[in-house]
């Protein structure tokens, strides 16, 4: 098995955060690819890692750091904000935020929840704990109707939280009365590369915005082990077009500007 479902919600019951030691590890090729990639590009980025993984690939960290892209912390053990209690998420968000620090060398001052949990029900505290944990920015809620999370009626682009707390969202298209969602792995292996392209442009020229896009490591990672007895739902999440992620993604470095996240957001 393979540790590229982190991200899912339905992870759990297919593999148990018990057994996660026990699994074949391919995150460190996959990152090395992608550091790779944005070299080649002269891109810097934002790497939102696990204190989990931190913790047992060190060496991740530091070559994050040492490739000038900004360590960011995605929480400790891939929680979601909205199954936790407030003294269980301050606990989590603190302990990777210093167990990155430590490993890096370097202030780390963005944060994005497992699975976009922060949402209306848990903002209050999950953002005043993000401040007093010492936080500078979060990109924790898609602004987007999904199953599994979102916050429709929240800002589209960067506002103040919790002050000095800001907000950072994955981009989104305003149409039809609606947030369409035109940043995240997903919807971009899922989407004509040309629509990408598109709703990015559109935000850069109409909107005068910045455009948050992400993806994961296992995205890249065509030959991952499959994972058995998936729902057909999860199945097709996970590895639609995931053969051609790569290409689409160089595409993308190449047809606009990156940097970031620190250096966009908290340049002022």
């Amino acid at each position: 098995m393979s540790r590229t479902i982190f991200r899912s919600r339905p992870s759990p019951p297919y593999i148990d955060r018990a057994d996660w030691d026990n699994c074949l590890c391919r995150v460190e090729r996959n990152v090395a690819r992608i550091l790779a990639m944005l070299d080649e590009h002269g891109v810097k980025a934002t790497f939102f890692t696990l204190g989990w993984i931190a913790e047992r690939y060190p060496a991740i960290v530091r070559d994050i750091v040492a490739g000038g892209h900004e360590l960011a912390s995605h929480g400790y053990g891939h929680q979601r904000a909205s199954d936790l209690e407030p003294q269980a998420f301050f606990e989590d968000i603190h302990s990777a935020k210093v167990l990155l620090e430590g490993l890096g060398g370097r202030e780390v001052k963005g944060y994005r929840a497992p699975s976009f949990s922060i949402g209306a029900s848990n903002r209050g505290w999950a953002f005043e704990s993000l401040a007093r944990a010492g936080y500078r920015y979060s990109s924790s809620v898609y602004p987007v109707k999904h199953d599994h999370y979102g916050m429709p009626d929240a800002p589209r682009f960067a506002h103040i939280v919790h002050a000095p707390l800001i907000e950072v969202p994955p981009t989104t298209v305003r149409a039809f009365a609606r947030n369409w969602p035109a940043s995240g792995g997903g919807y971009f292996r899922l989407m004509p590369y040309a629509l990408s392209r598109h709703l990015i442009s559109h935000v850069n020229r109409r909107d005068g915005e910045a455009a948050v896009f992400y993806f994961h490591p296992w995205e890249i990672d065509a030959a991952q082990p499959r994972v058995p007895g998936i729902d057909a739902k999860t199945r097709f999440r996970h590895y639609v077009n995931i053969g051609r992620m790569e290409s689409r993604l160089n595409r993308l470095l190449k047809d606009f500007r990156w940097g970031r996240m620190d250096s966009i957001f908290l340049a002022s």
